[in-house]
């Protein structure tokens, strides 16, 4: 059965991602376009570099086109935010990518995307999961690529330099001019390269790049930034005796960072210093929006400044539907998607890079020295994160005693609250620990943030022994 999660539709290649299931999600989600009467409008696809995206993405357009669905098909792997862009700025109801983000390299998928190039909502997804599942055994029609082209139903586009003079013009290119950082870049065999690259030769500069060569194994490694993938990272930064190290997921709509001296910066410190930066530097306005398990280092930063910080499920169409809701200047998770008013809806890792660099730039500082002031003014807060594989029998058990039963451990300190929206989130007087089920993978994921890294490992501990997991 097709099942869409949190980021769009994953699945195991040759297991469940085949041409056969690609081709259901396509005449689905045909039948709704052509429903919805914008069939001639049509939509703008694009794939990434993971094995078979390219491939998958034509049959997926021959379905479409096989039901008379118009397509712009972007004809070289791109980043996901550069699909969501054009989606917005051509005005198209819908879009779609090839890709499975920073899941394994055995994985891939599809994400679809919705008016204002936003990331398509529960509805829109069931409605497309619970269509495919149902034309399963039917004869869906296609036309050959080749023969839709001719017939001018797909049109190939490069909406690259659009996307990113769209960036350029939103970041102080004229303060990174004056303080020619040397960045090193780490796309991790994935998408960002040439778009990163041109950003910040356009804005002078030094550049030196790992990883950029297309490898469907991603090197063997997860292509998600994290201190366990950027190890290489870690090392050139301190080889080139460089400002900044710079890392991007496999589709480029996830931002991971190396300070200096080669240290990791988390997702969860990147997001608090740029929300920290446009209220403090740029002078702008407005709340922040953040996941159930992402810092709430936001929290302390929005409330000094007057502000609201808003906490919804995990998902950025629900960050992407909270800001909007309430005009929120930043949006972000702790796996290191953000974005910020005015620039697209969803996460975008070629920005938020731009975006860092601007920061780094303006405060003339390093940026282990940006970190330190940032727990000066606002308390240190460390997070930790640990995953288990999860079978059907496993999850069922866990969620039947922490959600149904409501059963919790004893912490040994005094709970304010407890939190059900996703998960089970149990808040204290200094910090926080969440056990809630992956919506990409099979996995269950314990989070926790209090003062100390040594704190949060014994809350996710806990947590982890009252649910039965090694």
């Amino acid at each position: 059965m097709i099942q869409f999660g949190t980021g769009g539709w994953r699945a195991v290649i040759g297991d469940g991602f085949t041409r056969h299931n690609i081709c259901l999600i396509g005449a689905a989600l045909a039948a709704k376009m052509k429903r919805e009467g914008c069939a001639e409008q049509g939509l703008c696809v694009g794939y990434d570099r993971r094995f078979l995206s390219k491939e998958a993405l034509i049959w997926f357009c021959e379905t479409l086109t096989g039901a008379g669905i118009h397509v712009y098909f972007v004809n070289m792997s791109c980043p996901t935010p550069q699909i969501m862009f054009t989606v917005r700025e051509m005005g198209l109801q819908y879009g779609a990518m090839v890709t499975a983000s920073h899941n394994p390299a055995i994985w891939n998928g599809i994400k679809l995307f919705t008016y204002g190039g936003r990331d398509a909502s529960e509805e829109v997804t069931r409605a497309v999961q619970e269509e495919a599942n149902a034309l399963e055994g039917t004869d869906i029609p296609t036309l050959d690529f080749e023969t839709a082209k001719e017939q001018g139903l797909i049109k190939l586009i490069d909406p690259r330099d659009a996307y990113l003079d769209s960036i350029l013009s939103q970041v102080n290119t004229d303060a990174i001019r004056k303080r020619r950082l040397r960045i090193v870049l780490d796309p991790m065999f994935g998408v960002s390269l040439s778009g990163l690259q041109t950003i910040l030769y356009t804005s002078r500069c030094d550049i030196d790049v790992i990883n950029d060569r297309h490898d469907a194994f991603f090197g063997r490694h997860l292509p998600a930034p994290n201190p366990d993938t950027l190890v290489d990272l870690q090392y050139a930064v301190k080889e080139h005796q460089a400002d900044v190290g710079i890392a991007t997921d496999g589709d480029a709509d996830r931002l991971g960072i190396i300070d200096e001296q080669g240290n990791y910066i988390t997702a969860n410190e990147t997001l608090a210093l740029l929300y920290s930066y446009l209220l403090e530097q740029k002078g702008w306005k407005g709340p922040a929006v953040r996941n159930i398990a992402t810092t709430h280092l936001l929290d302390r930063i929005a409330e000094a400044h007057g502000e609201q910080c808003f906490e919804v499920p995990v998902g950025f169409k629900h960050i992407s539907a909270a800001m909007e809701e309430h005009q929120a200047l930043i949006g972000g998770e702790s796996s290191g998607g953000l974005t910020v008013r005015g620039h697209i809806a969803g996460k975008d890792g070629l920005y938020a890079a731009s975006l860092l660099v601007e920061m780094l730039s303006v405060s003339g500082k390093k940026l282990s020295e940006l970190v330190k002031d940032l727990f000066d003014r606002y308390g240190e807060m460390h997070a930790a994160e640990y995953d288990w594989a999860l079978t059907a029998e496993t999850k069922e058990e866990i969620r039947h005693l922490m959600m149904t039963e409501k059963k919790l451990p004893d912490f040994s300190k005094p709970v304010e609250k407890v939190n059900y929206m996703d998960g089970c989130k149990v808040y204290f007087p200094d910090g926080w620990v969440i056990l809630r089920f992956s919506g990409t993978e099979p996995r269950i994921r314990i989070f926790a943030e209090a003062p100390t890294r040594q704190e949060a490992d014994a809350l996710v501990r806990t947590m982890a022994d009252f649910a039965g997991l090694p």
